[in-house]
């Protein structure tokens, strides 16, 4: 089975390319990373090329599965001139490994979200407001965020992806499922406006 993922040959960039939904190892839990082995060059390369594929894709996050690695690390990033969200507020680039979540209340927003493994496609999540997330960084220290607000369903989104979770599957009512053109004309501006006023609540 073909999983997508070519290990990088040097320190140049490396974009991979991103698994679609219906393959496998989308539907597949991701496994733990030994502790001990986060700093090593392989999982450091996986890292780059986690980072470099985001990018050139303008995604806000990408999760190690969808470019066939089939461990719990994800990234996120938000530069706030991203062109597939321009209403998102700014992420500083964050590498997750081995997360674990915990919603800190049952407070939720719903949520228009798209994914690189999903093209053409947005629909309605509902997601937590306030979560706990847990891991390693890339250099393998103990990682503690706690999230709020509208940035808070980016890693929940990724997340998702670590445990088989695409966002089709969370979506409750099919009328919100959208194309990406239908959501710019019908839906963005007032959507917007939604997260410009979750971002003045809760800073983020």
């Amino acid at each position: 089975m073909d999983m997508g993922y070519k290990p990088r040959l040097s320190s140049a960039m490396t974009v991979q390319k991103v698994l679609q939904i219906g393959h496998p190892m989308l539907k597949q839990r991701a496994s733990e990373i030994d502790v001990a082995e986060i700093t090593s060059e392989k999982v450091q390369g996986w890292i780059d090329d986690l980072v470099d594929t985001m990018r050139d894709c303008s995604g806000a996050g990408i999760a190690a599965n969808q470019i066939g690695i089939p461990h719990r690390i994800f990234v996120a990033e938000v530069s706030g001139n991203n062109p597939r969200y321009p209403y998102k507020p700014p992420i500083p680039q964050t590498i997750v490994v081995n997360p674990r979540i915990e919603f800190l209340s049952d407070k939720t927003f719903s949520n228009y979200e798209g994914c690189l493994s999903v093209p053409n496609l947005r629909g309605v999540v509902e997601r937590h407001l306030e979560i706990l997330m847990t891991g390693f960084d890339r250099h393998g220290e103990p990682l503690e965020l706690k999230m709020q607000g509208y940035s808070a369903g980016t890693f929940q989104h990724e997340y998702d992806h670590l445990d088989g979770f695409l966002f089709p599957y969370r979506v409750k009512d099919p009328l919100t499922f959208c194309s990406w053109e239908s959501f710019e004309e019908f839906h963005q501006e007032s959507f917007a406006d939604d997260v410009r006023k979750l971002v003045d609540e809760w800073g983020a």
